[in-house]
């Protein structure tokens, strides 16, 4: 007996609503389903801030070297110097003992450094007369006492335009807490090489000349210093001039007390060269 088309959409209705019935009976599972809690992006971005982010390594900083006017160090350099180069032990047997005072404050040491910049020793110390009499003496030279200055005052004391921008910029960052006297003092001979050559005017020369002379650093080696250079090529005969890394290797025995030795490469060549004879004993 055929169907009409109304029986068969029932038939066909009725089967997919048992099929579904059995579906569903048949994937219920024997135990609860337990609820699993979505991540959040936000919870993601933190759990991966946390597994990514190192511990902090901290750098320890270099201890401050002992300097050269302290108590037996002198003794130690000299007797280092002597034992490691014997071309060297000539030059400390024959030259006096190096003497180093200090005399002024880093900040005025600064100054000078700044003002005596391609200058003769006269004109320079022409200069910087004039400049401490517009300071109101030696003691008051300062960070503020130069900031009160402009660069017309510095000018009509010799000063340039760009040394008085030079040592505004000095004064300024005395002024703001970058420099001060007492942090130059216990910074490591790293720390203070970038601190100084931050300082608009005061290049890696100036900076190792502050520390031999002022600071009695004992492991400094100018590399840059024209007699410095000019001594290392006598001493040890060279042909020409050592350029900085040459420097580095030949006077690399002399560590820590580099700075003494570059103090007897100055007197080799004010005696150009020629050690003089030890000074004999006549017997009578």
């Amino acid at each position: 007996m055929k169907r009409t088309r109304s029986q068969t959409k029932q038939a066909i209705s009725n089967s997919v609503s048992e099929s579904e019935s059995v579906t569903a009976s048949s994937s219920k599972l024997p135990f609860r389903a337990k609820k699993i809690p979505r991540i959040s992006s936000s919870n993601k971005k933190k759990e991966s801030e946390e597994t990514l982010i190192p511990e902090a390594s901290t750098k320890p900083s270099l201890p401050t070297p002992k300097a050269l006017t302290s108590a037996g160090e002198m003794d130690l350099a000299l007797h280092h110097l002597r034992s490691s180069d014997v071309l060297l032990a000539a030059c400390i047997d024959t030259f006096p003992t190096p003497q180093f005072h200090r005399n002024r404050s880093p900040f005025f040491s600064l100054v000078k450094s700044i003002i005596s910049q391609q200058l003769s020793n006269k004109a320079s110390q022409s200069i910087e007369d004039r400049f401490v009499a517009l300071c109101g003496g030696p003691h008051s030279v300062g960070p503020d006492s130069v900031l009160s200055l402009s660069a017309q005052q510095l000018r009509g004391v010799g000063i340039s335009g760009p040394k008085a921008t030079y040592l505004h910029d000095l004064a300024s960052k005395y002024r703001d807490g970058l420099l001060s006297d007492c942090s130059i003092l216990e910074m490591d001979d790293e720390t203070l090489y970038k601190k100084l050559t931050m300082v608009k005017g005061i290049g890696p020369w100036s900076v190792h000349m502050f520390m031999i002379f002022t600071l009695h650093r004992p492991d400094v080696l100018p590399v840059g210093d024209l007699v410095v250079r000019r001594g290392v090529e006598r001493l040890y005969g060279l042909k020409s001039l050592p350029q900085p890394s040459q420097m580095e290797k030949l006077c690399e025995k002399w560590k820590p007390y580099r700075s003494v030795g570059s103090w007897y490469m100055y007197r080799l060549v004010e005696a150009k060269g020629i050690l003089p004879l030890p000074p004999t004993t006549s017997i009578l």
